[in-house]
């Protein structure tokens, strides 16, 4: 199933460590013998794989809306302008995900900023430069938002969410957080260097690493790759429409769909967005990705919902989320 241009040992590296990154002194000395291989080649196949874009970082990806603030968004933007408007929407620092979709609402973009304040300013700020109104959707509940599947052999159903405990998050988490959506540096002992530059102790730094990701404000941590560099270009975002008293179940059931990648609820705008219900497939084709959504239609939770499929068409932007810091650094789209 993987990108046949890709070497085997490198399919290897990040199939098996997109999660449980080993959270001790020397993680990549780790890596190296559970591979057969030695900690300098870990370093270097890896340094490679962000070089050429099949991974954006080896750190985490955070919780929506617990250390900062986010939403998914989108634009209708004219065939015309599409191009110009994307730059603008590109621009922005806090946002970290920007795809063209087959859609009226065509461009969508997940933005981040370190508070609910902030994340207002950014779009106020999109919708002035573009002249177009942001159609903003806040996340309501997670049922899946952990994107780490398994790139190799047959399609599994992805393990359900659980809740965040808030209660473990203290001064100090934000940056860390951030820096670990930014991406830890590739050397033999990243979280020193990255407790150094925290001005903070290595101990510690792992110590609330392992704390974050146990109470999921933290949703993962290993090898974050890049499913379109990977040969996963057939994306599909299907919305659904259903009764409130349905969405929960109807939510848990595509979460336990193998094949779907994410699933959760986003708040409706009546009459301009009337599809609560969201997920994801990740394919390497149409029909595949046709095929796991027949296998979704066919689920008693959502049997007489209407639906729409939305296909991701181009990546503009994909970086990590925006937490702490004012700005941060832009990723090369993916092709």
């Amino acid at each position: 199933m993987f990108d046949h241009t890709t070497d085997p040992t490198d399919l290897r590296l990040m199939d098996e460590f997109q999660r449980d990154l080993p959270l001790v002194p020397r993680p990549f000395a780790v890596m190296a013998a559970a591979l057969g291989m030695d900690e300098a080649e870990v370093i270097s196949r890896l340094a490679a794989l962000q070089e050429a874009g099949q991974i954006s970082r080896v750190g985490a990806t955070c919780r929506p809306n617990c250390a900062g603030a986010s939403t998914l968004a989108a634009l209708a933007i004219p065939a015309d302008r599409i191009e110009a408007v994307a730059a603008i929407v590109g621009a922005e620092p806090g946002v970290n995900h920007s795809y063209l979709r087959e859609d009226e609402w065509n461009l969508w973009f997940v933005a981040t900023a370190p508070d609910p304040e902030a994340l207002a300013v950014s779009l106020t700020r999109i919708e002035a430069a573009s002249g177009l109104p942001v159609l903003s959707l806040p996340l309501v509940t997670p049922y899946n938002i952990d994107l780490g599947f398994r790139l190799n052999g047959p399609r599994r159903a992805m393990a359900p969410d659980r809740p965040a405990d808030m209660s473990v998050l203290q001064d100090g988490d934000r940056p860390l957080m951030h820096a670990l959506s930014t991406g830890l540096p590739l050397v033999p002992r990243p979280f020193a260097a990255l407790a150094e530059m925290l001005g903070r102790s290595e101990h510690v730094i792992i110590g609330r690493i392992a704390a974050l990701s146990r109470a999921r404000l933290l949703t993962r941590v290993g090898v974050i790759v890049r499913h379109r560099r990977l040969g996963y270009r057939a994306n599909a975002m299907v919305v659904w429409n259903l009764p409130d008293d349905r969405i929960d179940a109807a939510g848990r059931a595509l979460a336990a769909t193998p094949g779907v990648t994410l699933s959760y609820r986003r708040r409706a705008v009546p009459g301009v967005w009337d599809w609560p219900l969201f997920c994801m497939i990740h394919a390497r084709s149409r029909p595949e990705a046709l095929t796991v959504l027949d296998q979704a239609r066919a689920l008693p939770q959502l049997a007489g919902a209407a639906h729409k499929v939305l296909f991701s068409t181009r990546c503009f932007k994909q970086t990590g989320a925006l937490i702490a810091a004012p700005s941060a650094p832009v990723e090369r789209p993916e092709s």
